[in-house]
């Protein structure tokens, strides 16, 4: 079986015929799932990032959900990938694409997603389908994209009109999606091409944290991750390129060298290094001990923002999320050029709207992270108007505002 396995990975076509059959095998399963079973008005099942984890909007509204009286009759189910690393108390836990996830699928009357999920995914028309999302873009999404010629998007190598296709089947189905920003209520109609209703603009339930944060929190986090506290901290999160994949999944080819930021900025920083969950080529990296801090396997990126001084990102939305506790965020865009005209583009005007500068260079990257009190003085309005814009509905009751307009609605 091993062998089989090893011999389809590096056959391209045979990699392809597996997946397919697979991809078949699970909607079958599903949809006699689906036409036998009836809808328990009081389940609900989470799932985030399609079975990665327990975190981002999900996570903070079962939180909100477990300690309310009123979702006390509620069973909740949460669906994970890896179920060995995964154990949430207090609910039911599955493992994500089995028969046992299917069943809750197809019987549970609340879905809690924060991705896109599969096309072959039916709902009844009793099931509630809330598609909080995963942030607020600054690169373009599903309709919204205008590729290169001849791009294709995943490890499927999907054709542009294939993969607006895939997104327009799952966003069919939302009764409900979140937003955290009018920005983003825009975008989302847009790239998803959403009815009217379908948004609830009530900021991310995964921002409350941010908002209600204490400094005793804080130090508990750097004791558990093991953070020196006497050290300011640099949160360097980039995203993935739809363009950089193998046979196993996304890689990230690491475009720093944190030999010369240890060199350059001494004694008074240490990096927590946070690649996107998409990514999985994160093991066996020469990180330097003590200097850098290897966060690939945190699931809620943000006990990384409370911990952090600074962030460097890239095209990630995770500077949006950041800028609700108004730090600095530096840019470091090595591959702008490719990235703004082959794979994605922009919804911003980059160089106007966000809070910090864009780096292309190491050096000035470092440079920047040197002056830092020079640069937050200098992007300091512009940081006031992208809060105003971006972040002034994360007002730390986002959660109850969103249960509340569902399970008021839904009666």
């Amino acid at each position: 079986m091993e062998k089989l396995k090893h011999v389809i990975a590096k056959n391209k076509i045979l990699r392809k015929i597996a997946i397919t059959l697979l991809k078949v095998f699970r909607s079958l399963t599903y949809n006699i799932l689906f036409r036998i079973l009836p809808v328990n008005d009081k389940l609900i099942l989470f799932c985030s990032h399609k079975g990665q984890g327990f975190s981002c909007n999900p996570k903070a509204l079962y939180n909100e959900m477990k300690y309310d009286e009123r979702y006390k009759d509620f069973t909740f189910v949460w669906a994970f990938n890896n179920l060995k690393d995964n154990h949430i108390d207090g609910a039911i836990n599955v493992k994500y694409n089995s028969v046992h996830y299917f069943y809750y699928l197809a019987i549970s009357k609340y879905w809690f997603f924060n991705a896109k999920m599969p096309v072959y995914y039916r709902k009844k028309s009793k099931q509630v389908y809330l598609q909080t999302w995963h942030g607020t873009p600054l690169k373009r999404l599903a309709a919204d994209i205008e590729p290169g010629d001849a791009t294709t998007f995943y490890r499927s190598e999907m054709s542009w009109s294939d993969m607006v296709k895939s997104y327009m089947k799952d966003s069919q189905k939302y009764d409900y999606m979140i937003s955290a920003n009018g920005f983003s209520s825009q975008v989302f109609t847009s790239a998803f091409r959403l009815q009217s209703g379908v948004i609830i603009e009530t900021g991310y339930p995964r921002n409350d944290i941010l908002v209600n944060r204490s400094e005793e929190y804080v130090e508990e986090l750097k004791d558990q991750y093991n953070i020196a506290k006497n050290k300011k901290v640099i949160l360097y999160a980039p995203t993935w390129r739809d363009n950089t994949y193998d046979t196993k999944g996304y890689i990230f080819e690491l475009k720093v060298d944190f030999n010369k930021w240890r060199e350059a900025l001494g004694d008074e920083y240490v990096v927590v290094y946070k690649p996107h969950y998409l990514i999985y080529n994160t093991k066996n990296k020469e990180l330097p001990a003590d200097f850098v801090y290897d966060a690939s396997h945190c699931q809620d990126i943000n006990d990384l923002y409370l911990m952090s001084d600074i962030m460097v990102t890239d095209y990630s939305s995770v500077f949006f999320d950041y800028g609700v506790l108004r730090r600095p965020v530096l840019f470091y865009m090595y591959d702008l050029e490719e990235y703004r005209d082959q794979l994605r583009g922009f919804y911003l005007d980059i160089y106007k709207d966000l809070p910090g500068p864009i780096l292309e260079k190491e050096e000035e990257l470092l440079d920047q992270i040197i002056g830092i009190d020079q640069v937050q003085e200098e992007y300091a309005n512009r940081m006031n108007t992208f809060y105003q814009n971006y972040c002034q509905w994360n007002d730390g009751k986002s959660s109850k505002k969103v249960l509340d307009i569902i399970f008021r609605q839904d009666k």
